[in-house]
């Protein structure tokens, strides 16, 4: 097998993307796990464990959303092609739309956490102070929007899923294999 290239090349993706791409996957099925666990069985302690964890993995995230987008643009030219026509179309808007709420999100959240009372100190550094007084539309906007973007982010997630599934069952076209850094043999 041949080494992994570290950057992405238009038969795979590189070392830096599949990383990114599967820390990322790993830290978001943890938030859906926590928040699901949450929605099941409320406050027992059990489900603190997993809650209490949700802000600094959130913060983890945002930067790795924020990494992953500086490299995709990095890359963009040396990455795999979706091709042409509908479903190729529809590949760029699905990323775009996943990229899209993965910055979203956690930013809504983040302009939750600036206009709170409690001060934002995930890891034990402070990054915004408590605000006195409070700023409402930001906890307004973010109980609006956060919990429900993540839920059509986890629709979006399923049906990138589903779609690799139909890549590899039934257009065997190597999509997988490009994303698990394993180009496609040509011939």
């Amino acid at each position: 097998m041949p080494p992994i290239p570290f950057r992405d090349t238009p038969q795979a993706y590189g070392l830096i993307t599949r990383i990114l791409h599967w820390a990322m996957g790993a830290l978001i099925l943890w938030q859906f796990l926590g928040m699901g666990l949450r929605l099941i069985f409320g406050r027992q302690p059990f489900v603190s464990f997993f809650v209490g964890s949700h802000q600094p993995v959130g913060t983890v995230l945002f930067v790795l959303v924020v990494l992953r987008i500086l490299w995709a643009v990095a890359n963009r030219r040396n990455r795999p092609d979706h091709g042409t026509g509908p479903v190729a179309i529809a590949a760029r808007l699905g990323h775009l739309a996943l990229y899209a709420l993965m910055l979203i999100i956690p930013s809504v959240a983040l302009l939750r956490a600036w206009g709170s009372d409690r001060a934002f100190a995930p890891f034990g550094f402070q990054i915004f102070p408590a605000q006195e007084p409070v700023i409402a539309w930001t906890g307004q906007l973010a109980g609006l929007l956060h919990g429900e973007l993540a839920w059509l982010l986890l629709a979006a997630i399923l049906g990138h899923i589903v779609m690799v599934a139909v890549h590899e069952r039934k257009w065997r076209d190597g999509t997988l294999s490009r994303m698990a850094g394993r180009p496609r043999p040509q011939g």
